[in-house]
C-alpha cells in the first residue's frame, strides 16, 4: 500500500529556489545580516545597554526565523532526492550563511557576558526597561553560562567554515549511501527491505535482514570512516570548547541535569529484566512449537498471528486484525484523526488540515531518505514531514509520532523565535504523547487477539523506546571513549554494537544487529550527540502526562498545550515541576513503566493459553 502514499507540497513554501520570495527572503537574510553587525559596534552598546540587548534579541529573532525556514526548505528538497547536486551545493550555501549568524551570535554573547558578569545590576536594569524580556531570562542565563565554552572568534570561524566541507559532508554521504543501497536481486530499495521486518512472514523477515546486513557491510569502510570523521572531529572541537565530554554538552543542549540523566538511566536498568521477560514471552507465541524459544533482530517487529507462526496460517490483508492488516494511507489518516479528536477537537483539527495541505511526504522510492522526520518552516509557521509508509500499524503511529512534533511547533510558532526553541529530550515529549493516544485508545477498545496484538505492539514500541535505546546509549558512549584512543576499524565498530546489545537485550536474543551503526542516522550529526536518550526521556515524561490526562479527561488538552507553549523558555527540570513532577528522582522514571506489567500480564497468559492449546492438539 505504500504505493499509494502521498508525496509533500512544498509549493505554499517555496515555488521554488528561483522564485522571487526565495530570493527575497535571500535578501533581506543578507540585510539583517548587516544591520545586526553594526548594531554590535554601535554606541548602544555603552549608551544603552537595555535598548541594544533589546534590539539585537528583536534582529536575532528575524534573522533566525528566515534563515530556519531557508534551510528547512533545502534539506526537505534534498531528503527526497539525496542525489541531487544542486540541492546538495544549495544546503552547503545555506550552511555557511549558519556559519555567519553564529559568528553574530558568537559576538553578542561575549560582549552581553563580560557587561553582566561584571555588573549584574544591568541584567535586572534590563528587565526593568523592557519587562518582556524576562520571559528570555533562562536563555539569557543560558548564553552567559555558554559563553565559557565558545573558542576565539578567529577559531570559530574556521570551525564552521570547515565543518561544512568536512564533518557535514561526511553526515550528507552516510544519507546518501543509505538512501541508494538497492538489493540487485529483488531490486528493492534499502528502505523497502528495512520495512520487510513488520513482515507477517519470519522467511521474509529472515531473507531481508541478511540482505540489509550483506548491503551494509559492502559499504562498512564508507560508513567507518563518515563516524570515525564525526566523532573525530566532535571530540577535537569539545576539547577547544572546554566540555569534559560529549555527554556533558549533549545534556546542556538538552536542558536537563546530570541527576536527571542518571535517575533516568538506571530506571531504565532496573526494568532491564521486564523487558527480556517480555520479549521471552513474545518468543513463546511466535514459536510455540519451539523449546525455550528465542527470537532474533529481525523478529522484534514481527506482528503476532493467533494461531502462532509456526502454523502455515497467513493471514489476509483484508484481516480485521488491525496490527496486522495491511493498511491504505487514507485509512492511516482517518484513523490518526478520529484519535487525535477523542483527546482534543484542536488536536483532530490540525492534523485534519496537515493531511489536507499535503504536509507529508509517504511514499518510499530510491533516493529517499529512510526513517521519519518533522521539518518546522518559522516564517510560514507550517510544518512538513517525511515518513516511508509501507501499510503497517507500526507506520500509522511513526506518522502520529511526527504530527506530535508539528503540533508541539503549531502550540508554540506564535512565540519568538528565540522562545520557541525547546530542545531535543522536550521535542520528544509531544511525539510520544501523540502516539500514546493513539495505542492507549486502540487498546482500550478492543478485546480477544486484537487487544493482545496491540498489547504486543505497544510494548514492542516500549522496548525500543527504553532498551534499543539503552543499547545505543552505551554504544555512543563506549565509541567517545574508543575515538578519544584512534580510530575505529568496521569489525570494532560492530563488536561495540553488539556488546551493547548484549548488555541491554541479554541472552533472549539469537541473533543481534552489528551493523546498527551504520544505518542511524542519529550517530552522524554533526552537532547533536547522544541523540538517543531524549526518546526514553520523552516517552516517560509524556507517560506522566498521559496518566495526568486519564484523571483530569478534557480540561487536560488546554493544561497540555501550555506546557508545551512553554518547553522553548526552561529547563526540563523545571518544565516538569510545572507540570507536577520531580524528574531527578528514579522513581518518577519508573513509574512511567509501572503500568505496562498489567499489559504484559495480559501478553503472559495468551502466551501460557497457547502452550495449553498446543499441548491439548497433542503438538
Amino acid at each position: 500500500m505504500g504505493k499509494t502514499a502521498p508525496t509533500w507540497d512544498l509549493y505554499n513554501i517555496y515555488e521554488s529556489f528561483e522564485c522571487e520570495n526565495f530570493k527575497n527572503d535571500l535578501i533581506e537574510l543578507e540585510q539583517l545580516k548587516k544591520e545586526t553587525n553594526q548594531l554590535l559596534v554601535s554606541k548602544l552598546f555603552s549608551t544603552s545597554f537595555p535598548q541594544w540587548v533589546f534590539e539585537f534579541i528583536e534582529k536575532q529573532n528575524k534573522l533566525n526565523t528566515i534563515a530556519t525556514s531557508l534551510y528547512a526548505y533545502s534539506y526537505a528538497s534534498y531528503s527526497v532526492d539525496t542525489t541531487n547536486s544542486q540541492l546538495i551545493n544549495q544546503i552547503s550555501n545555506i550552511e555557511a550563511l549558519f556559519v555567519e549568524i553564529k559568528q553574530i551570535n558568537l559576538k553578542f554573547s561575549t560582549a552581553f557576558s563580560q557587561v553582566v558578569t561584571k555588573n549584574p545590576q544591568y541584567l535586572k536594569d534590563l528587565y526593568t526597561t523592557y519587562p518582556q524580556l524576562e520571559f528570555y531570562s533562562f536563555i539569557l542565563k543560558e548564553i552567559i553560562a555558554l559563553n565559557k565554552h565558545n573558542m576565539s572568534p578567529e577559531k570559530e570561524a574556521l570551525a564552521g567554515e570547515l565543518n561544512i566541507s568536512g564533518a557535514e559532508s561526511f553526515s550528507r554521504l552516510q544519507e546518501q549511501l543509505i538512501s541508494n543501497l538497492v538489493d540487485t536481486e529483488t531490486g528493492k530499495s534499502f528502505n523497502e527491505i528495512r520495512n520487510d521486518a513488520y513482515d507477517k512472514n519470519r522467511s521474509i523477515r529472515a531473507d531481508s535482514f541478511k540482505k540489509e546486513i550483506l548491503l551494509l557491510s559492502k559499504m562498512s569502510i564508507p560508513f567507518a570512516a563518515c563516524l570515525n570523521s564525526i566523532k573525530g572531529t566532535t571530540i577535537t572541537l569539545n576539547k577547544h570548547r572546554h566540555w569534559s565530554s560529549a555527554l556533558n554538552k549533549a545534556l546542556s543542549q538538552s536542558r536537563m541535569n546530570d541527576k536527571t540523566l542518571n535517575a533516568l538511566i538506571e530506571a531504565i536498568e532496573d526494568s532491564i529484566p521486564f523487558w527480556q521477560e517480555y520479549l521471552s514471552t513474545k518468543a513463546q507465541i511466535l514459536f510455540p512449537n519451539e523449546q525455550n524459544p528465542k527470537i532474533a533482530f529481525y523478529d522484534l517487529f514481527a506482528p503476532l498471528q493467533e494461531s502462532g507462526e509456526i502454523s502455515a496460517k497467513i493471514l489476509p490483508d483484508s484481516c480485521t486484525n488491525l496490527s496486522a492488516k495491511i493498511w491504505s494511507f487514507e485509512e492511516a489518516k482517518q484513523y490518526i484523526i478520529d484519535k487525535f479528536s477523542l483527546f482534543s477537537n484542536d488536536l483532530g483539527k490540525f492534523a485534519e488540515n496537515a493531511f489536507a495541505n499535503n504536509w507529508i511526504d509517504a511514499k518510499i522510492r530510491s533516493g529517499k531518505v529512510g526513517g521519519a522526520y518533522c521539518m518546522d518552516f518559522p516564517k510560514q509557521k507550517v510544518s512538513r514531514i517525511l515518513s516511508n509508509f509501507s501499510g503497517s500499524f507500526s507506520d500509522i503511529i511513526t506518522l502520529a509520532h511526527e504530527l506530535g512534533h508539528a503540533y508541539h511547533f503549531y502550540c508554540i510558532k506564535d512565540r519568538d523565535f528565540m522562545l520557541s526553541q525547546y530542545p531535543m529530550t522536550l521535542a520528544e515529549t509531544a511525539s510520544n504523547f501523540a502516539e500514546t493516544i493513539i495505542k492507549e485508545s486502540i487498546i482500550s477498545s478492543l478485546n480477544g487477539f486484537e487487544r493482545i496484538s496491540m498489547i504486543e505492539l505497544h510494548l514492542q514500541d516500549c522496548c525500543q523506546l527504553l532498551i534499543d535505546i539503552l543499547s545505543r546509549f552505551y554504544f555512543e558512549r563506549s565509541v567517545f571513549e574508543n575515538r578519544q584512543k584512534g580510530e575505529l576499524s568496521c569489525e570494532e565498530f560492530c563488536n561495540l554494537m553488539i556488546e551493547a546489545q548484549k548488555k541491554t537485550y541479554g541472552n533472549i536474543l539469537s541473533e543481534y544487529h552489528p551493523y546498527m551503526w551504520a544505518l542511524k542516522s542519529h550517530y552522524y550529526g554533526t552537532d547533536l550527540d547522544f541523540y538517543n536518550f531524549p526518546y526514553a526521556f520523552g516517552m516517560l515524561f509524556s507517560a506522566g502526562l498521559y496518566a495526568r490526562y486519564k484523571k483530569e479527561k478534557s480540561a487536560f488538552a488546554e493544561t497540555y498545550k501550555t506546557i508545551l507553549f512553554e518547553t522553548g523558555r526552561l529547563s526540563c527540570e523545571e518544565i516538569c515541576k510545572k507540570a507536577g513532577f520531580d524528574i531527578e528522582t528514579k522513581e518518577f522514571w519508573l513509574s512511567g513503566i509501572e503500568p505496562l506489567k498489567n499489559q504484559l500480564d495480559e501478553l503472559k497468559k495468551y502466551a501460557s493459553s497457547v502452550s495449553t492449546q498446543k499441548k491439548s492438539n497433542g503438538n
